[in-house]
């Protein structure tokens, strides 16, 4: 069984986080998927950036929410990069690998699901090569009833049993796990009716405890650990 290798924001423990930089640095180190972010800005773009607020990873402050695409990309994230957006990501991929976007903000999925028929419809990608994953369960819905060929995932950090019996009524093909909480006995369980993402694995020894479970991804800020 092929592991498959995911950056996590990109290459986060090499270039800042959700950059077009960090995500061409995990390509460059042989990743077979990047992780991103998206929330919705003031002017209906989604925009590829974790947090809901500016603060921690840019010079701006406040809810990213607020600000149009324009003032956004006024704003320098730490190492002089810029916010992109979620079509820059996918014209920058370019169905070289599988894309799992992680719908952050609210009001994400229908802007989500309409670039990735583009995508999908007019520059050639595969609907295999995505996933849209989430913590929140009201995005997944939403993407669910608007389209059915968009792979989910469920992402959790508390119950697996939880997310589980979510999963199974939105028919999402994915589990995303806190790697704490994975044991070989939960993995063998899981794997009967999903592929198994473990994050955000990034020392040695989880990642060889992770390994030996033969969990179908791990996502990494170091890819090139794996």
């Amino acid at each position: 069984m092929q592991l498959l290798k995911i950056g996590h924001r990109g290459a986060k423990g090499h270039v800042t986080e959700n950059t077009l930089e960090s995500i061409q640095k995990a390509l460059k180190l042989g990743v077979d998927g990047i992780e991103i972010d998206v929330h919705r800005c003031a002017s209906g773009e989604l925009v590829v950036f974790h947090d809901f607020t500016l603060d921690r990873v840019s010079d701006g402050t406040g809810d990213i929410s607020k600000f149009t695409l324009k003032e956004l990309k006024k704003i320098k994230v730490k190492g002089d990069y810029e916010i992109p957006t979620l079509s820059q990501v996918l014209a920058l991929v370019n169905n070289k690998c599988l894309l799992n976007i992680e719908l952050k903000g609210q009001d994400t999925a229908n802007e989500a699901s309409r670039l990735i028929d583009f995508y999908v419809e007019k520059k050639g990608w595969d609907y295999q090569n995505l996933i849209v994953s989430s913590f929140q369960s009201s995005l997944l819905e939403s993407i669910f009833k608007i389209n059915k060929n968009i792979p989910l995932g469920v992402i959790t950090d508390t119950s697996l049993d939880k997310a589980v019996a979510f999963a199974k009524t939105v028919d999402a093909g994915f589990i995303y796990a806190d790697h704490t909480m994975l044991t070989q006995e939960n993995v063998e369980d899981l794997k009967k009716d999903f592929k198994v993402f473990a994050f955000t694995v990034n020392n040695l020894k989880p990642i060889k405890r992770i390994k030996s479970y033969e969990v179908d991804g791990i996502i990494t800020d170091y890819p090139d650990r794996l």
